[in-house]
């Protein structure tokens, strides 16, 4: 099972070790202590949270930076079939699908929790400031 520290959910939340600190003082994200070590966050509570933190923007609505093409980012979904897997990953604001094989998803060991990067090839990239 994926754990991660205080700073390492922050990256993958886009939000600061405070702020991680606060919520799991407040019961909205459960920590653990391994060994009398620092918090860890375990990676589907933290899957969890990141689901709902971001709601998706309406269409047509544009934001005052573009992304990059490499997405760092915290699996929150895997549906696997016989042949093919739909991985869902949210990266800070962003929730990207991917569609693999379901030998791909298995051999890099996709699963709710998991740290990602998704990587982004277009032919065309469009950037708008609103």
């Amino acid at each position: 099972m994926a754990s991660y520290r205080i700073a390492e959910a922050a990256e993958l939340l886009g939000v600061s070790d405070d702020t991680v600190r606060r919520w799991i003082d407040s019961g909205r994200l459960a920590a653990r202590r391994e060994f009398g070590g620092p918090a860890v966050v375990d990676g589907e509570a933290l899957a969890a949270v990141a689901a709902g933190l971001h709601e998706a923007p309406e269409p047509g609505t544009t934001r005052s930076s573009s992304a990059r093409n490499r997405l760092a980012g915290i699996v929150t979904r895997v549906v696997r079939d016989t042949v093919m897997a739909q991985v869902e990953i949210q990266a800070g604001p962003f929730r990207l699908v991917s569609l693999m094989s379901r030998e791909a998803a298995d051999d890099l060991g996709l699963e709710v929790g998991v740290r990602a990067v998704a990587t982004v090839k277009a032919t065309q990239v469009s950037v708008d400031v609103p």
